[in-house]
């Protein structure tokens, strides 16, 4: 596996300023991609890209590999990725970024692998062996605790949580009027985690933001009792595939979710979480969940049970190995 960014690049690449390290570190991962192209390639019998060989650029190596190489280009993503989905962040790359890319590489790919219907309906136009191949969970090695709903933080609070990167802090806009009336309600006693790569500007008391870091990952995510996964119905969320979701399904608590993208599959009503339209569906599910500790021990333990007989590594073994058949 060979990534285009390094982790010292992607420590700063959303970070203001670094202007020279950011350059060096993109200059960087087209040498690698050059490398891999004379000494990895021509020795596999497939090639697995993610997304996109380079994050810029028209697809030069994508072409490469599968017209002038010949190798059969296993073509994966998981989200709307032929959308423009510019944020303030990467709107100086946004011009070169290439979106209209992807269509020629799921053409020219052996197979293609998508995250949900939507993204794999659009991929069909290009290719005929396009599948859903959804995001799955390592529920042996990574995700294999469960949380304690009984345990509360040391001051008895319940607490509910978030994680994304910055471009998803805008999803949260939705849940904050509730949460704002929620907290007039001092029985509640909850807290509101955020983890992210950049603090959120939410005008909310019971915010804690946590940075995000990759040892950490899975421990932060246990100091939740349930997660958030607020989405707008627009086509770029249309392409997400539910792993914030998966995520706190698979450690054992509840997903509150919006009926966007895949989350409608993953998640179902009083069986591992909720899924909620209005202000008024968030607010009553919440309020269920923060004030239940049994609920929130069973919403945990049928979530973890629909992970692992559904979105788990090992679940969906047969069907990620058939890509390369």
């Amino acid at each position: 596996m060979e990534s285009f960014v390094s982790d010292s690049t992607w420590a700063i690449l959303y970070k203001p300023g670094h202007t020279v390290a950011k350059v060096l570190g993109i200059l960087g991962g087209f040498w690698r991609r050059i490398v891999a192209l004379f000494t990895q390639v021509p020795q596999a019998d497939f090639v697995f890209i993610h997304r996109e060989a380079s994050p810029i650029g028209p697809p030069v190596f994508e072409w490469l590999i599968a017209k002038v190489l010949g190798k059969r280009v296993v073509y994966d993503f998981d989200d709307a990725i032929w959308i423009p989905n510019t944020s303030e962040a990467n709107k100086i790359v946004a011009g070169i970024k290439w979106h209209h890319k992807v269509g020629s590489i799921c053409r020219w790919a052996y197979k293609v692998s998508c995250g949900n219907a939507y993204l794999r309906d659009y991929a069909r136009q290009f290719n005929a062996n396009a599948i859903v191949n959804p995001t799955t969970i390592d529920t042996e090695n990574l995700h294999n605790q469960i949380k304690v709903q009984g345990e509360r933080t040391a001051d008895g609070r319940v607490v509910i949580g978030w994680t994304g990167t910055h471009s998803t802090l805008k999803y949260l806009d939705q849940v904050v009027p509730v949460l704002q009336r929620l907290e007039q309600r001092p029985e509640l006693n909850f807290e509101f985690r955020v983890i992210s790569n950049q603090p959120p500007q939410l005008p909310l008391r019971s915010l804690v933001f946590q940075p995000w870091q990759k040892d950490t990952e899975i421990a932060d995510l246990l100091g939740f009792h349930l997660g958030l996964m607020p989405l707008e119905d627009d086509l770029w969320a249309k392409g997400k595939c539910a792993f914030k979701a998966l995520q706190y399904m698979a450690l054992g608590m509840p997903a509150l979710v919006s009926p966007v993208g895949m989350n409608t599959e993953v998640v179902q009503n009083d069986e591992n979480g909720y899924v909620c339209t209005t202000p008024q569906e968030w607010e009553a599910a919440l309020l269920q969940v923060l004030q239940d500790d049994n609920l929130r021990t069973n919403l945990g333990k049928n979530a973890r049970r629909t992970i692992e007989e559904r979105y788990s590594v090992m679940a969906n073994r047969p069907n990620f190995l058939a890509l390369f058949s």
